[in-house]
């Protein structure tokens, strides 16, 4: 009990270290950024802090609920049926080898068919909307949530998979209490891949087929030429994009905690 204060507050400290350095080289580019830009009467690269303040101007107050919120919404929801797919079937097609045989082919086929090139028949079924929104961040993020699982469930060790039969453990503890638990550090890594690419995935359909949206918005300032609210955009991106960044490590240090622990139990 008495050992527990002291590595709380080195934990502590090493992540007020870790956030530090980690902002230090953002905040020297940002503060490079406003100085050589200061002054600037390019119609193309506007000073930093007129493009601050289309950023207050846009994204603080105009469209933050409009555009902001439903990017965030779709992505969402998107990872979260992905995530769902990629881990049923990466562990069906992991656990059953006659399956992943079969599969084998369509799966290569689909998986080998770019985002792009089905963008315009997903445009024709699902309509602009929502919906076309979701089922591409889906088809984008499911393949490496699902390839990631197979390879963590064909890595669990066989004895671990004898043993659970020998005594008879129903299927379903099998699957929640050894399978997933066992194969989640692949799993993870699968999903951090399948995070970045879907807020890439996302924004590209909003430039193809959406009302609204952060990409939707980009492209009506682009086509506007207002390119301080383009920039402005772009900074949210990146603004979101570390933000989802830093919650999915949360998300990740806890769900990969107990794991850790038991391949590391000194520490």
């Amino acid at each position: 009990m008495g050992t527990r204060p002291p590595r709380m507050k080195a934990r502590v400290t090493d992540h007020a270290r870790n956030t530090t350095l980690e902002l230090l080289l953002p905040a020297i580019l940002l503060g490079a950024w406003w100085f050589v830009s200061a002054g600037s009467t390019s119609q193309y690269f506007p000073a930093l802090s007129t493009i601050l303040a289309e950023f207050h101007r846009v994204w603080l107050f105009s469209h933050f609920s409009s555009d902001a919120v439903p990017t965030l919404e779709h992505l969402a929801v998107g990872i979260c049926v992905a995530t769902v797919i990629g881990i049923a079937v990466g562990v069906a097609l992991g656990s059953v080898a006659l399956l992943a045989d079969a599969c084998a082919p369509v799966l290569e086929l689909v998986r080998a068919t770019p985002i792009v090139a089905l963008l315009p028949i997903g445009l024709l079924l699902l309509g602009i909307g929502p919906r076309f929104q979701i089922a591409v961040i889906v088809y984008g993020a499911t393949w490496p949530i699902l390839l990631n699982t197979v390879d963590g469930v064909r890595a669990i060790d066989p004895v671990l998979r004898d043993l659970a039969r020998s005594y008879q453990v129903p299927r379903l503890v099998q699957l929640f209490k050894i399978t997933i638990p066992a194969a989640s550090p692949n799993i993870m890594a699968g999903m951090r891949t399948a995070v970045s690419l879907a807020v890439s995935v996302v924004i590209f359909s909003e430039l193809i087929g959406a009302t609204n949206g952060i990409g939707y918005q980009i492209l009506q300032a682009q086509h506007m030429f207002a390119v301080s609210e383009v920039w402005a955009g772009m900074i949210l991106l990146g603004i979101l994009g570390y933000l989802i960044n830093v919650l999915f490590r949360g998300v990740e240090h806890l769900v990969l905690r107990r794991h850790r622990g038991r391949r590391h139990p000194s520490r």
